[in-house]
């Protein structure tokens, strides 16, 4: 796998933000996750978003982190807010969200960042699994579902 930064609207992260929005929706029945991003949210040292490709050069995995500090929406001073994990379907099962996870986690405490933070939800047990076992723990909501019931979020700190 070839993992490399692109910028949040190029269009393959593009298609593979459509794959994930769909597959949100299937599972949510609510069209998607409807946080508001843009595009220089992932420009460094702000944030990145990254991409991994195949052996044929097709993207099939996915993931970025921005900046956040202190806010209305309960994120802390130093947060890097990690977003739109995904891996196809045909590509998962082998490693490649630990691998970009790592990824963002490195990039993120490079950039000085305190502690990586994401909210997923109930229906996605799957990350949840991810998350946990890479050490992620529960934390305070945040962000724009901290009032949804199924929505869980989760922080680990970025220093060592």
């Amino acid at each position: 796998m070839n993992i490399r930064p692109v910028p949040f609207d190029h269009p393959d992260a593009v298609k593979l933000n459509d794959e994930v929005q769909a597959e949100y929706h299937v599972r949510y029945g609510d069209g998607g996750d409807a946080t508001i991003l843009a595009a220089t949210d992932f420009a460094p040292p702000n944030g990145v978003y990254l991409i991994a490709y195949d052996a044929s050069g097709c993207p099939v995995a996915t993931g970025g982190w921005r900046s956040q500090d202190a806010n209305a929406e309960g994120n802390l001073d130093g947060d890097a807010e990690l977003k739109r994990m995904y891996v196809s379907t045909g590509m998962r099962g082998r490693g490649l969200a630990r691998r970009i996870l790592s990824a963002l986690e490195d990039d993120a405490r490079a950039a000085g960042r305190l502690r990586m933070v994401l909210e997923t939800g109930t229906k996605q047990p799957e990350a949840i699994a991810l998350y946990t076992s890479s050490g992620y723990e529960p934390c305070e909501k945040f962000g724009y579902y901290r009032h949804h019931e199924s929505s869980r979020c989760f922080a680990k700190p970025l220093t060592r």
